[in-house]
């Protein structure tokens, strides 16, 4: 939806931390301890995506939360969600 700041990551092996912080439409994502994306996502809502593709859910304001990756094997642990 934003780009995010890249370099970051921890090497192949080691795991992350990340902490992703949703209030209303501003998000924060900080990585290993680096704000990596600090936007506010109504410019993405209302001009479009960075990747000019249609992302249905963007503009709701409650629903799912999605672990994703890009098509390697990824894992989680240790997950934690509080309510704002």
């Amino acid at each position: 939806m934003v780009p995010a700041k890249r370099g970051h990551l921890k090497p192949v092996g080691q795991w992350n931390s990340e902490e992703v912080i949703a209030k209303g439409r501003h998000i924060t994502v900080i990585l290993n301890g680096t704000t990596i994306v600090d936007a506010d996502i109504t410019e993405a809502i209302e001009k479009g995506t960075i990747d000019g593709n249609a992302h249905p859910g963007l503009a709701n304001e409650r629903g799912h939360i999605g672990f994703l990756g890009h098509g390697s094997q990824v894992l989680f642990k240790n997950i934690q969600i509080k309510k704002l």
